[in-house]
């Protein structure tokens, strides 16, 4: 089997050669392995190797229609095969049909998901280089056809070095691919305090109509999270003034919100008083674009996380245990569920699921509810 695994590695890793974007990589190779290893659909995705946060996904439509689904089971569901699971065991492919053959139930993803769409088995690949993750590939087969074979695995397995490395390498081509189209200067707007649009620069007026197509509202609308940071800053600032009476000390949470757009990039808005040297005071939006590596900080300055906190929390996205992330950051596992509770009651949420959950989907850096 080897003899005849080695040619077909060859096609993979000539790709290596190439000059290739990101996204044009994930092509080649899709075309590459289709030769060797048919599929009906696949899931080829990037990801940040810090927090595991999808980069960009190049996928086929029968995936794409389930994808909230499986982004679902994922990160909320108990299952096999998880990518994180599969990182940090080191077992780098696993063939579904293969651990389900007996039991079919024990997967909700196969079950519930996969067919009922009309999927019988999926082969994934986490992509591991220099100890880090740079993507997931998954590749479906239709009910009809053959489920996946263990030599098929072992091929995706032996290709899995030369494509995470590739990754890799076109990773800062990808933040380029990320930003094309994006204005090169920061979005600027000035609201009044009840949410009329004041003055406005061509970037945040670009911005301001990525923000309408995602919720699908006119021109006339102030999309949902400008009020939500104008809503935030206020609040802060009758809260400050509270405290400034009561003699009591000021902990500023910052007005800010991420938001994940259509096409997939992450527009941070930050929202801060002009003091006016006449009439009322105004409020300044700034708009501009974030890279996938900066939401996690961004986050966890948001909830107010110390540093060790952060860190514990990088460990927890990465499916660490409490044993593993003491060894990992020499504390006692006692501390690490001290850091545990401190971090659940500045997020409002109870388990390690909800906590993966809302630093995953949800991209909102602020707590209050928009108006």
């Amino acid at each position: 089997m080897t003899s005849r695994m080695e040619p077909n590695q060859r096609l993979i890793t000539s790709l290596e050669k190439g000059t290739w974007t990101s996204r044009t990589y994930r092509e080649a190779v899709l075309k590459q392995i289709q030769n060797i290893v048919p599929y009906d659909a696949y899931c080829f995705t990037t990801v940040d190797p810090q927090t595991l946060l999808s980069t960009g996904a190049v996928t086929e439509d029968g995936i794409e229609a389930i994808h909230d689904r499986l982004f679902v089971n994922e990160y909320m569901e108990e299952d096999i095969h998880k990518y994180a699971d599969l990182i940090h065991s080191g077992d780098y492919t696993a063939i579904l049909h293969a651990s389900i053959s007996e039991n079919p139930i024990v997967s909700t993803r196969y079950h519930n998901i996969l067919q009922p769409a009309g999927f019988g088995d999926e082969l994934r690949a986490v992509l591991v280089s220099g100890g880090a993750c740079w993507g997931y590939l998954t590749l479906y087969r239709k009910t009809e056809q053959p489920v996946f074979t263990e030599e098929e695995r072992l091929s995706i397995q032996a290709w899995t070095p030369s494509i995470a490395l590739m990754l890799r390498s076109t990773s800062l081509t990808l933040m380029d691919e990320i930003k094309s189209g994006s204005p090169s200067d920061p979005g600027i707007m000035i609201t009044s305090d009840a949410f009329e649009l004041l003055s406005v620069n061509a970037p945040a007026q670009y911005w301001l109509s990525q923000l309408r197509l995602l919720e699908q509202v006119g021109p006339d609308v102030l999309p949902r999270p400008v009020r939500a940071v104008s809503s935030h800053l206020q609040r802060q600032i009758r809260t400050d003034s509270d405290l400034i009476v009561a003699q009591e000390p000021i902990l500023h949470s910052p007005s800010k919100v991420c938001i994940q757009l259509l096409d997939g990039r992450y527009l941070v808005l930050h929202a801060s008083l002009m003091q006016q040297f006449s009439g009322p005071d105004q409020i300044a939006i700034r708009l501009e674009q974030a890279m996938p590596q900066d939401l996690l900080p961004l986050l966890a300055e948001s909830h107010g996380l110390s540093i060790r906190e952060r860190e514990l929390l990088g460990y927890v996205l990465r499916s660490y245990s409490s044993k593993e992330i003491a060894e990992a950051m020499h504390i006692s596992a006692y501390t690490v569920q001290d850091h545990l509770k401190s971090i659940f009651a500045k997020t409002d949420v109870s388990s390690r699921r909800e906590l993966i959950w809302y630093f995953v989907s949800r991209f909102q850096l602020s707590d209050e509810p928009a108006i």
